[in-house]
C-alpha cells in the first residue's frame, strides 16, 4: 500500500470531525439552510430526529444556549461526544513514538 494511501487511512476519521466543528463552527446558525444531506429530507419527509443537530452545535459554538436547546436537545450531548473522539483520536496518533509513521 501506498504511504499517501496510509496517511489517509491513519488520519481521515480525526481530520475529518476537525474539520466538521470548525465549519460549524464559523457557520452563522441563524441563517436558513440552503443544502442538506438529509436523505430523508431529500425524500420529501418532513421530520427527521437528526435535522437540526448541526445547527445546534453551531449555536453552541456562538454561545446561545437556548437557541442551541431548541434547535436540537441532543446538540449538547453530541458535542461532547465529538469533541471525546477528536480527543481520544488525538491521544492515540500522538502516542506512537513517530506522529508522521506509517505501519
Amino acid at each position: 500500500m501506498k504511504r499517501t494511501t496510509k496517511l489517509f487511512s491513519k488520519y481521515f476519521e480525526l481530520t475529518f470531525w476537525v474539520a466538521a466543528l470548525a465549519s460549524l463552527a464559523f457557520a452563522n446558525p441563524a441563517e436558513p439552510a440552503h443544502f442538506s444531506l438529509c436523505p430523508l429530507k431529500a425524500m420529501g419527509f418532513t421530520w427527521c430526529p437528526g435535522c437540526g443537530l448541526g445547527h445546534s452545535i453551531a449555536w453552541l459554538f456562538h454561545g446561545n444556549l437556548t437557541n442551541s436547546w431548541h434547535t436540537h436537545w441532543l446538540g449538547i450531548p453530541a458535542l461532547g461526544l465529538i469533541l471525546y473522539r477528536i480527543y481520544s483520536l488525538s491521544v492515540q496518533r500522538l502516542s506512537d513514538k513517530n506522529i508522521f509513521s506509517v505501519r
